[in-house]
């Protein structure tokens, strides 16, 4: 690694005082670990420690860091122009990458909205699904459902639709929109579960737009897997009382469950499909609302015929560019052998995880695993057993898990379970 920037006792006095981190308090209480360089699967930081992220960067930088493809993609278009607004002008980076998205995406997604980060996707998402509805005559529409154990972002149109119930925006559960909550997604779709959908939908019709879940996995509200046979169901409810199914992809998409998208899995298509995090490979922040030709038309043909959304940042030159580049390493193929790869050794070397004392359950699909303690882990000793044999993990709650990037070596990957299991034993 080169060009690192110097770090100075300086920066970590500033950092303390002038720097509110996520979920934390301001001061922080927990200092942060500098870091002053990332390449392929690791991060250097200011103490000259190298660790191998097992993080990829909060899931995003799914190619490592510094891909001398990536690399390129931004450094060309520096030299053309780093940002244009959108509102009434265009340019090949954006149009490019809507092309390729749509062929990338579930059957009959035609359309993309891009959108600056993933919470803001998800905020278009649902403004295109109360919008279609108030613009089909139905604006009494007002609601969605969806599934408890959810996790859709921070924004407060995000957050209303994030299960309240002891997750980290409970503190905002007066003030937000009332959704409807059904029941968390089981393992197996049993027909009473079935049946508790449908009745919830049917009950709740006259005042629903749509339906939100994460397809497959729900990631920041539990990292729990769950029956694909639950969205054929879903699907099934939303045809049947002219509701909108959107998946969020933010986590899910570009592989990491080893399909391209979870709603293969299911094999079906939603009506809006939200993605980020993974789409620019982590190199810049970008993401999108993808919707059928339906949608677009309804909204478009509306009271108000146009979507009423428009991000300063949207379509950005550079994060389009990344993109491009990322998605293209992807239609090369080698994720999928990746994943596999990934996906084999950490069912083998987590395994041993089920007999550690304070463990409730050990999983993993795709390049994603998962230890589930008992009571809530203490990050920081948990991440000290982990750094101590030279991993970044950031557990948080019950939960210490990895996500890390695709190109991570097979020693590396023994190394992330392993520094797993060592956070579950200084846990327990």
């Amino acid at each position: 690694m080169s060009d690192e920037l110097p770090w100075s006792s300086d920066l970590t006095a500033a950092d303390r005082e002038t720097v509110w981190h996520p979920y934390a308090p301001m001061p922080s209480v927990v200092e942060p670990f500098p870091v002053v360089a990332a390449e392929g699967v690791r991060l250097r930081l200011a103490d000259g420690r190298e660790l191998v992220d097992g993080m990829a960067s909060w899931w995003s930088a799914i190619h490592g860091y510094r891909h001398p493809a990536l690399d390129q993609a931004v450094r060309d278009q520096l030299d053309t122009m780093a940002h244009v607004m959108f509102g009434g002008l265009t340019h090949a980076p954006g149009v490019l990458l809507a092309q390729r998205l749509v062929e990338m995406a579930p059957e009959g997604l035609a359309h993309v909205f891009f959108a600056d980060s993933g919470s803001v996707s998800v905020e278009v998402a649902i403004k295109m699904c109360l919008q279609y509805q108030r613009s089909q005559g139905h604006a009494t529409r007002t609601r969605l459902l969806t599934v408890r154990g959810g996790y859709h972002g921070d924004t407060f149109g995000a957050m209303a639709v994030t299960d309240p119930a002891g997750s980290m925006h409970q503190l905002w559960a007066d003030v937000l929109p009332r959704h409807v909550f059904a029941d968390r997604p089981p393992t197996t779709c049993t027909e009473e579960y079935a049946a508790h959908l449908r009745h919830l939908a049917a009950e709740h019709a006259d005042t629903l737009a749509g339906i939100i879940v994460e397809p497959v996995v729900q990631g920041a509200g539990g990292m729990r897997f769950y029956d694909p046979e639950v969205l054929r169901v879903l699907r099934a409810i939303c045809d049947e009382h002219g509701l909108l199914l959107i998946f969020d992809e933010i986590a899910t998409g570009f592989g990491r469950t080893g399909e391209l998208f979870a709603a293969a899995h299911a094999g079906v298509s939603p009506d809006i499909m939200t993605v980020g995090k993974a789409l620019t490979g982590g190199y810049l922040t970008l993401a999108a609302a993808l919707c059928t030709t339906r949608v677009a038309h309804g909204i478009s043909s509306g009271e108000a015929p146009v979507l009423m959304h428009g991000p300063t940042f949207m379509a950005n030159p550079l994060a389009c560019a990344a993109a491009y580049a990322s998605t293209g390493l992807l239609l090369a193929g080698a994720w999928r052998a990746q994943v596999a790869g990934i996906e084999k050794l950490l069912i083998e070397h987590l395994e041993p995880a089920q007999e550690l004392p304070g463990v409730a359950d050990v999983r993993v699909l795709g390049a994603i695993g998962v230890v589930e303690m008992e009571q809530p882990t203490d990050m920081r000793t948990a991440t000290k057993a982990a750094m101590d044999l030279g991993v970044w993990i950031r557990p948080f709650g019950r939960l210490l898990y990895t996500m890390p990037p695709y190109v991570t070596p097979e020693e590396d990957v023994v190394r992330i379970a392993q520094a797993l299991l060592a956070a579950a034993r200084a846990s327990a």
